[in-house]
Formats: structure tokens, sequence, C-alpha cells
């Protein structure tokens, strides 16, 4: 097709557009630990409305940024919204990370289990059965505490490792090429991309930081840490608040097609 004749072409142009202008995040402590037991526990931003906007100012800017890449560009619109689609949620965790957004959360008002059944047994009844969780057209992936704490838990490892804006871009470049969704034309071309992504980040940390041998193995790490994240958990956290129900497609499609 045309985009894998020109995958050569624009793999240099990709190098060229990800070797941003570098930007330095100072380090933050890792979140400490939760107790297991209670990862379970429903939890909610404790100010949604300005988690909500830092999030939807980030997700605008991180579209912004897939716009300008132009071999992203040259891909057919079926295949950008197939690609965009797939990777927003991490691409938009990146983008927290990288402009550092805490998360402060409270725990919901639903009583635990243990303290439902002390409570009973005060009172000399049968616990009454804990109700179904809340569904949305998502599904049943209203956050809890350990939706949160994996999300804490990547935030940290970034700050941890002082990602550079460098760094940032070719790792966002390596989740935005993603060859294995299903549907998609240019696979070889897309492949392409990935692949470069990846080199240019492990040459750009083989020149700057020398006596770190594991850090490219660290920055894959990372995007592990994505992997066990869900989307919907992440739409949930940071649109549904402010905006009801959320229709991720849709609201990806209006703001990929607009002019950021």
């Amino acid at each position: 097709c045309r985009c894998c004749a020109e995958g050569r072409r624009h793999s240099s142009i990709l190098y060229s557009i990800l070797r941003s202008e570098e930007r330095a995040v100072p380090p933050a402590r890792p979140a400490p630990r939760g107790c297991p037991c209670g990862s379970r526990r429903r939890v909610a931003l404790r100010s949604p409305q300005v988690a909500c906007k830092a999030a939807s100012a980030v997700l605008v800017k991180t579209l912004r940024f897939v716009q300008n890449v132009p071999c992203f560009q040259e891909l057919p619109l079926e295949e950008q919204l197939l690609l965009v689609r797939s990777c927003w949620a991490p691409l938009l965790l990146l983008g927290l990370a990288q402009e550092r957004v805490h998360l402060e959360t409270v725990e919901s008002a639903e009583p635990s289990m243990l303290q439902r059944i002390l409570t009973a047994r005060q009172q000399g009844e049968q616990p009454a059965p804990r109700p179904p969780p809340a569904r949305t057209h998502h599904g049943p992936h209203l956050p809890s505490a350990g939706d949160i704490q994996a999300i804490k838990g990547f935030l940290a490892k970034c700050w941890s490792l002082d990602i550079s804006t460098k760094e940032y871009a070719y790792l966002k470049g390596t989740v935005l090429f993603n060859p294995d969704l299903p549907g998609l034309q240019c696979t070889q071309y897309i492949e392409g991309l990935q692949r470069e992504a990846q080199q240019a980040l492990n040459e750009h940390v083989r020149l700057i930081h020398r006596g770190d041998e594991a850090r490219f193995a660290k920055l894959n790490v990372v995007l592990s840490l994505l992997r066990s994240i869900n989307a919907n958990v992440v739409a949930e956290l940071f649109f549904r608040p402010i905006i009801g129900t959320v229709n991720m497609d849709d609201m990806l499609l209006e703001m990929l097609c607009a002019k950021l």
C-alpha cells in the first residue's frame, strides 16, 4: 500500500519529530503500598473537577502531539482511529506523568465487608448481602482502590526514573504505533515506526545515560505497567465525574477530526 511504500522516508521523520525539546521532571517518592485486603474498596477523586479538567487538557495536548507526527498523518483515517482508540488511555497516562498530575482520592461511603459483619454481629443480625457493583455502558469498571493504586504506581515509577521529554516522546511513539491491532492494513509500515521509536529511545538512553545500562529496560517496564491499566477505568475516573456517561470513541473521533 501507499503507506508501506513510504515507510522508509517517514521513519526518519518520526525520529526527528519525536526528538522534541527536553524538559526535566523532578523525581518523586513512590506511592506507599496499600493493604491488599482493601484493594476492592471503591474510591473517588477528592477534587474531581480539578483532576478531570487537568486530564482533559492533557488529552487535548496528547492528541495534538499525535496529529503533529507526519507519518501518522499519512495513514488513512480509519487506521488513525484504530490506533488512537486502542492507545488513548496509555498515552493519557504518559501525559499525566509528564505533566506531573497528582491524584488525591477518597474512599466511597460504602462500608467494607468487615464493617458490615461486625455491625451485624453487634446487632445480632445476619449481614445484608452486598449490592452488586454499579454498571455503566462500559461494564463494571468503576475505579477501586486497586485500580487507583495501579495508576499511582505507574505515575510514581515514571517520576522515580526522572523521564525526560524526549524519552516520553519515544515511549508515546512506541505505544501509538501498535502493529498487532486487528483490522490494520499497513501493519508493516506501523511495525517499522514502532521499531524506529524503540531504536531512537535506545540510542538516546545510551548517549545521555551512559552510566545506567539498565535504563532502557526500566523504561520498557513503564510500558508493561501501562498494559495492566484498564482504559475503561481511566475513562470512568477522569471523565465520567464531569460529563456523565462517556463514549470515548465518539469523543476521540470528534477531537481527532477537530483542529486542536
